[in-house]
């Protein structure tokens, strides 16, 4: 059995992560030391990471739910990270540019849970899972890495830094039609003025954003606490990351769902 990260060295790489973070400066690496080694060193991190909220949690996202997206981070699957309430901004809002060097936002389809999905011995089901959810709800993420080189990081390390998540936006709950909607055929573009939009479909995310919430729920129930009755699950981006500049109004749309904009500022 794989040795787990000493307890100490996770919450002194949690407590540079969040430093950074709050202070929005790069990290160059973790050091050696504080280095997680496998997934479940990561997460240990990870969650340490998001205990220094003063809120409760607010969520959950998925990164790297795309091959390309793998492919370019190194990372063999997918990762969870935590959504923080003191980074969620109202739609409409200003998303401040301050220490983000990724500059990209990604439209995406998350889910609020109407029950909780505990750990336990089988895996859920996209059914149960979809079954769990209260509503579906258009969303823009804009994520970003506190680690200098995060595409050279390492999976362990990204993991450890929270998956990249930063800032988020939730859109008002669906109409309980989306249930009869072809969430993989989804057409969805992200735009800003003067640029041509990124378009995409809901099934870049894990081949179906249910199928993407069902990893997520099995991957956080390996963790331990499980998903939450009123936690949040973003599934990924449904388009290739659009790049931000100071300025932009970024505007995502998802066929016959509605739009959802956000101001990015200076």
């Amino acid at each position: 059995m794989e040795r787990a990260m000493d307890p100490d060295a996770a919450r002194a790489a949690a407590d540079l992560l969040w430093r950074h973070w709050q202070e929005g400066r790069p990290l160059s690496a973790l050091p050696a030391p504080l280095r997680p080694a496998t997934r479940r060193d990561g997460y240990a991190v990870q969650a340490h990471v998001a205990a220094r909220s003063a809120a409760p949690l607010f969520g959950w996202k998925i990164a790297a739910t795309s091959l390309a997206g793998q492919e370019h981070i190194g990372a063999a699957g997918p990762m969870a990270g935590r959504l923080l309430a003191e980074r969620v901004v109202a739609p409409g809002g200003e998303i401040p540019l301050a220490g983000n060097r990724m500059r990209v936002a990604e439209a995406e389809i998350a889910f609020r849970m109407a029950r909780d999905l505990p750990a336990r011995d089988a895996p859920y089901t996209v059914a149960e899972v979809t079954a769990a959810v209260a509503g579906a709800h258009l969303a823009i993420e804009f994520p970003n890495s506190r680690l200098a080189d995060y595409a050279a990081a390492g999976e362990a390390a990204l993991i450890a830094d929270n998956a990249c998540a930063h800032l988020f936006v939730l859109g008002p709950a669906l109409a309980p039609g989306w249930r009869d909607r072809d969430l993989a055929a989804l057409p969805t573009a992200i735009a800003a003025p003067g640029r041509p939009p990124h378009r995409g479909r809901g099934g870049n995310a894990l081949d179906d954003p249910r199928i993407a919430l069902a990893w997520l729920a099995n991957e956080v129930a390996g963790l331990g606490p499980g998903l939450r009755a009123g936690e949040v699950v973003t599934t990924g981006t449904t388009t290739v990351p659009l790049p931000i500049e100071a300025g932009d109004v970024v505007t995502a749309e998802f066929d016959g769902l509605g739009t959802l904009s956000a101001r990015v500022g200076a």
